[in-house]
């Protein structure tokens, strides 16, 4: 017997908040437009920009090293004060992400209809900030966070925790992300997934698995 989905989690970037996000030239920043937005506020070229930020911000999206510290060395590299570095993100994620309300209208019809909503997402200190809003926070439980969590996509004990917080087995959950790589570990723990795309794609994959 089919087991009903009791429980569905989202991605934040490409999903939740939408833009910021590109394939090329460099596959690994899909938020290339926060990225662009720094490096020419800076003046300074994209290759310079990743040289001087790149370990740092990697280890700061699992929560390898602290908020301060990754200000204090990226602010060091960059040549400029931590007060700028941070107002200049902050401003970058609020500029290339829109929050998708049309998604959280449809996600709040869902509580209401008493399904457990929630988010697994990667992000750093300040995408945090900038992303992680009273509409996330509000409405959705558990929030889990990889620079807080110390681990992040696709490693399976990031999905592990918020299935241990959720108390629901994996087969009553669904997991929506906009990227292949991450849909992966969700389907390897048992969970159902949806890749979005867009907003209708979702909606109508939703429908598909009775979940109106």
């Amino acid at each position: 017997m089919k087991k009903r989905i009791k429980a569905i989690i989202f991605d934040v970037g490409g999903v939740l908040q939408l833009g910021g996000y590109s394939k090329k030239p460099y596959k690994h920043h899909r938020t290339l437009g926060v990225h662009n937005y720094v490096s020419k506020k800076l003046g300074i070229s994209l290759d310079q920009y990743f040289d001087s930020i790149d370990t740092t911000y990697a280890e700061s999206i699992e929560g390898k090293i602290s908020e301060k510290k990754a200000l204090g060395t990226i602010s060091k590299n960059l040549n400029t004060s931590v007060k700028k570095i941070k107002k200049l993100f902050i401003q970058a994620y609020k500029k290339n992400f829109k929050f998708n309300n049309q998604l959280l209208r449809e996600a709040l019809k869902l509580k209401k209809r008493g399904y457990k909503i929630s988010v697994l997402s990667d992000q750093w200190y300040l995408s945090k900030e900038a992303l992680i809003t009273k509409k996330i926070t509000k409405n959705f439980a558990p929030v889990i966070i990889s620079c807080d969590f110390g681990v992040r996509k696709p490693n399976l004990k990031f999905y592990n925790i918020i299935l241990k917080k959720l108390k629901i087995p994996s087969e009553q959950v669904l997991f929506i992300d906009n990227q292949k790589w991450n849909i992966k570990p969700a389907k390897k723990l048992g969970m159902k997934t949806i890749l979005f795309k867009n907003n209708k794609q979702l909606f109508k994959q939703l429908s598909k698995q009775n979940i109106k």
